[in-house]
């Protein structure tokens, strides 16, 4: 049985990866960003607030990884 596994790799020369892996750490830490902002300002929203946007505490953070990760 094979198994194929897919990895980061990029071609070219040291720069290009550097550059690569950069951008990797900016994208990730944009996302992260968002994540955090959006958890934030839904956790200040009251529940009646949350109950208007059809939302519960309980999806906050689902809604943020959402929102950052998927969308």
């Amino acid at each position: 049985m094979a198994f194929l596994t897919d990895t980061f790799s990029v071609q070219g020369t040291m720069g290009d990866k550097i550059a690569a892996v950069w951008a990797r750490l900016v994208e990730t830490r944009t996302k992260r960003k968002i994540f955090n902002q959006t958890v934030r300002e839904l956790s200040s929203l009251s529940s009646r607030e949350l109950a208007d946007l059809g939302l519960n505490h309980s999806m906050i953070r689902r809604v943020a990884y959402q929102a950052a990760y998927q969308g």
